[in-house]
């Protein structure tokens, strides 16, 4: 039964990671929209902070009462339960599925292609013809997926060279967490202020690389405050990394599914991630921390050259600055003319 359970979260989890990118599309203009995608990246962060607080907190390691573990452990996943059940039903109340009027030029012209007209299939044949997509498709995975090697690690590899350490490795993993919060947000910022994708995420790469280096070789110095420091500097370019990820993907796959470019990134990020925490567990525990660590920043090197390669074409932008020239504005919310000539406007600017 708990297997079951976790395979049934596992599917979930597909459905859910691949959100941010999407909400942000359909409900944000083009000067905000990498900040929403940031935003709601953060959303996910968050949970997985207090993932990282709570569970030590709420299970504290009783080895000589188990039944005192399996009760705390209990009340940890009902509560989950309980949460997630209270979102549930607030997204069902709460949420529409798109605004009345489209909040880009980009967006309203993919409203006026028929629903019965799209199709899954072609639209993920369509993306692996894209090469530049391929590229940042395996480049986000490296990143991500190692992103999830080292936050499964972390308390084997701060318990290792810090025994007895258990709860400060749920805080240095907490402060990796929200240092990434953080840059996500800025990074979110940064590309709705200079629309300069590829640098961003060719910089927040190498900075990631540098990050994970540093963090490998200060491990060990005996230190906890400097494991917080470096962890918190890697969680900040690593987490930030993912909406430029998402928001990169967007804009050079328009106009194919927001929904659909996001769940392949998620896809790939799965796979490196249980590859690397294979790997990177098994050098750890044969050899050392700095081993796996060192096997994840070759990794992020090989990331950093495929990321150099991809083609900046950025196809959202470029149709929503196309229409912004000829002075076309979506229609706002409380304007009183009809979608439809909403729609005609658009049309014929293109």
């Amino acid at each position: 039964l708990p297997l079951a359970a976790q395979a049934v979260c596992a599917v979930a989890q597909v459905f859910i990671l691949g959100l941010p990118s999407r909400i942000a599309s359909v409900w944000f203009g083009p000067t905000e929209v990498s900040t929403a995608c940031a935003v709601a990246v953060l959303g996910n962060q968050l949970g997985t902070a207090i993932g990282f607080l709570l569970p030590p907190v709420l299970v504290p390691n009783t080895p000589n009462d188990i039944d005192l573990m399996a009760h705390n452990i209990s009340i940890m996943f009902y509560g989950t339960a309980i949460v997630s059940t209270l979102l549930f039903f607030l997204t069902g109340v709460v949420f529409e599925e798109k605004p009345k009027y489209p909040p880009s030029h980009s967006q309203a012209v993919l409203q006026t292609v028929p629903p019965e007209d799209y199709s899954y299939k072609q639209s993920i044949i369509n993306l692996f013809k894209n090469i530049p997509f391929v590229l940042l498709l395996i480049s986000y995975g490296i990143m991500t997926g190692a992103f999830y090697s080292v936050s499964t690690l972390l308390n084997q590899m701060i318990v290792t060279h810090y025994e007895g350490e258990e709860v400060n490795a749920g805080r240095i993993g907490l402060t990796l967490v929200v240092a990434g919060m953080v840059g996500s947000i800025i990074c979110g910022l940064w590309l709705d202020y200079t629309k300069t994708y590829k640098q961003t995420t060719l910089i927040v790469y190498i900075l990631s690389f540098i990050g994970l280096l540093v963090f490998t070789f200060t491990l060990d110095l005996g230190y906890l405050i400097v494991v917080f420091v470096t962890g918190g500097v890697l969680g900040f370019f690593m987490t930030g990394y993912l909406p430029l990820g998402f928001e990169f993907a967007v804009e050079i796959t328009y106009p194919e599914s927001e929904g659909t470019s996001s769940g392949l990134l998620n896809a790939s990020a799965q796979i490196f991630g249980i590859v690397f925490t294979l790997v990177q567990g098994k050098l750890t525990t044969n050899y050392s921390p700095r081993a796996g660590n060192l096997f994840l920043c070759a990794w992020i090197f090989v990331g950093i050259i495929l990321t150099a390669l991809i083609k900046s074409d950025l196809r959202r932008h470029n149709v929503n600055s196309g229409i912004m020239n000829l002075d076309v504005k979506a229609v706002p919310v409380d304007s009183p003319v009809e979608p439809e000539s909403t729609t005609l406007k658009i049309q014929s600017a293109l």
